[in-house]
């Protein structure tokens, strides 16, 4: 039976008791007082077992639920590392890929500049080489041009 019960039972009998005259007690039946004492006496130790095991598993659950709470955070804070991780290595590549693009560009204007230069070596060879068999097709025809005003005069 339930306690509280119990306390109800005890109060409406103390409540309905006969009076005494000309006091302010009240005649009470002994054994029945005695009978709701020991119902209370042994609900009271069964209700402190159930109150003591709410309050067990209230904190199992506290407990169960903060670790929960630490394994959560924990994820979040290793994700928020990885992605800072992934993060730096993004930038870190992105700086890696633009050196490698100026490298290349510079090269790029090396190897240009270079092939100009050899290229303008080259059509000044040329330039040199064909002037020089301009002037000797020149001479030869001043030769065969003076051999045949040497013939025909």
């Amino acid at each position: 039976m339930d306690v509280l019960v119990l306390i109800d039972k005890l109060d409406d009998t103390i409540h309905n008791a006969k009076p005494v005259p000309l006091t302010d007690q009240v005649r009470v039946d002994k054994e029945e007082i005695y009978d709701i004492l020991d119902q209370m006496r042994a609900t009271i130790p069964e209700e402190i077992k159930q109150a003591r095991w709410i309050v067990k598993e209230r904190q199992e659950m506290l407990a169960e639920a903060k670790r929960e709470a630490e394994r959560i955070i924990k994820e979040a804070r290793d994700e928020q590392a990885r992605l800072i991780n992934e993060e730096e290595v993004v930038r870190q590549a992105e700086r890696e890929a633009e050196q490698i693009v100026e490298e290349a560009r510079t090269r790029e204007r090396e190897i240009r500049l270079g092939a100009e230069d050899y290229a303008d070596d080259i059509l000044n060879t040329l330039e040199v080489n064909l002037q020089k068999f301009t002037a000797a097709v020149q001479r030869g025809r001043d030769r065969l041009a003076g051999r045949e005003e040497a013939e025909v005069g």
